[in-house]
């Protein structure tokens, strides 16, 4: 079983401003020009969609802290799947790695896929929303765009990652400066939205409006555990990681609230919450003939999220078929361009099942109900090696009760929206979750039928021209 410590050592080059935008690049995605308008409906009023919104940030911030220590702890590629096979064992390992694999991926890749489609068809339907046919087909082509970019050069890639941050950070800037234009014009809706008596106005208050709401929000802080791709490449970890998620988390926590700020300057709640793409209302009220800019802002800003989620998620498969628990194939890298290309055909494959019958927030729902599933877990992993191991050498430690709490949401996130309101699809995800085990007894631990996957393994290679990759791709 090869660890990745004796390859090549990196060089410590990463400093406390690109550990900053590194986080703040990953979580501001798609995810801020969407999910406004789900967590508002479902909580049912502004103020209560604002304490959403920082609580959100809260967890983040908490969890990202928490992933700070395990980093220093195990210091191997491979994020989550590592930290839950060096504390809870193969099995849950390999039911983490099938389900990021087959549900995780795919979903978060869909999810983005259609926030772009959203935007990019907006501009040709304006003032009613657009056809589902159009958008899904549009999400389907990005899907396809997304992955031959990643497929065909990896250099082209980082540079689409580049210029797309910036579009990002420029639209969201741009909403904010906006929104304090109107703030000090002084418009109508402000008074209504922003009355104190108004503000909590219709919130809807039960356990399952609670750990919806939290879960559509805590898809736009995706990304906050990202930093444990470069502990390896930081400048004195034990002082910049704690640091650097302490700004970009705050930072980011800061720039949701005043876009939603923004929003609501602008739109009553219920324009908010019947809008398919809220920054082009935004733009069109803002900015009127002018408005396709946003529309143009937020799909590039989705795209380079579609394009991050295909560059990043390459290593996950890599780390495990290392270990024996996926097939050869997918830690397979093409000949020539030395990209991932099989593990991103098949993610491509599955993002595109997932496509067809899935709408934005049942994706967004089932996505994070899986992947809050396996953070209770790498959590408890944290609490567990807190308490057996404490002579481990962890430059950096967390007091033990912020695990605990993060905890203690992780599993309220995945317990609330089924107690309250139980939906046979959560049933379908958890089986799925469980299925993982049934696949890992007969194919991974008794290694049944490998001939055939060997002949396939072989076809597949030449087929793809692809070789066994080198283990610090």
């Amino acid at each position: 079983m090869g660890h990745d410590t004796h390859g090549l050592n990196l060089q410590r080059e990463v400093g406390i401003i690109g550990a900053i935008s590194f986080i703040g690049g990953t979580m501001i995605g798609s995810g801020i020009f969407i999910s406004p308008q789900y967590v508002l409906s479902t909580i049912g009023s502004p103020g209560a969609s604002f304490i959403i919104w920082s609580c959100c940030g809260l967890i983040a911030m908490l969890g990202g802290l928490c992933y700070a220590e395990l980093g220093t702890i195990i210091p191997e590629s491979g994020a989550e799947y590592i930290y839950i096979l060096r504390t809870a064992g193969k099995v849950v390992a390999f039911m983490f790695v099938f389900s990021f694999i087959m549900v995780m991926r795919p979903a978060s890749g869909t999810g983005i896929a259609l926030s772009f489609a959203e935007y990019a068809v907006a501009p040709f339907y304006s003032g009613c929303p657009p056809p589902q046919l159009a958008v899904k087909c549009f999400a389907a082509f990005s899907i396809l765009v997304a992955a031959m970019t990643n497929i065909l050069n990896v250099r082209l890639a980082l540079r689409v990652q580049v210029i797309f941050l910036v579009a990002k950070v420029f639209s969201l800037t741009f909403i904010v400066i906006g929104g304090l234009v109107k703030v000090l014009q002084g418009s109508t809706v402000i008074e209504e939205n922003f009355d104190v008596e108004n503000a909590f106005q219709g919130t809807q208050f039960s356990l399952n409006t609670l750990g919806k709401a939290l879960l559509q929000g805590l898809w736009s802080y995706g990304g906050w555990s990202n930093l444990n791709y470069v502990t390896e490449e930081l400048n004195r970890p034990e002082v910049n990681l704690p640091r650097a998620v302490l700004i970009a988390i705050s930072l980011v926590t800061t720039l949701y609230l005043l876009v939603n700020v923004s929003y609501l300057t602008v739109m009553t709640p219920k324009e908010l919450m019947s809008s398919s793409a809220v920054a082009v209302t935004w733009g069109n009220k803002v900015l009127g003939s002018w408005g396709w800019v946003m529309s143009v802002a937020a799909a590039l800003s989705a795209f380079g999220s579609l394009n991050g989620t295909f560059f990043s998620g390459g290593r996950v498969c890599f780390v495990a078929a290392r270990e024996g628990h996926m097939p050869d194939i997918l830690s397979m890298a093409h000949v020539h361009r030395l990209t991932p290309s099989p593990a991103l055909i098949f993610t491509t494959i599955i993002s595109l099942v997932v496509l067809i019958p899935g709408d934005f927030q049942s994706i967004v729902n089932y996505f994070s109900f899986t992947a809050w599933f396996f953070y209770a877990i790498v959590l408890s992993g944290l609490i567990y090696l807190k308490i057996k191991k404490p002579d481990l050498p962890r430059p950096y430690k967390v007091p033990i009760v912020i695990p605990i709490l993060v905890l203690a949401a992780a599993i309220f996130l995945v317990l609330a929206p089924i107690i309250d309101n139980p939906q046979i699809e959560y049933l379908y995800v958890a089986l799925f979750i469980l299925s993982g085990v049934i696949v890992y007894i007969p194919f991974i631990h008794y290694k049944l039928c490998p001939g055939m996957l060997d002949k396939l393994t072989v076809f597949l290679q030449l087929f793809l021209e692809v070789a066994p990759a080198d283990k610090n791709l």
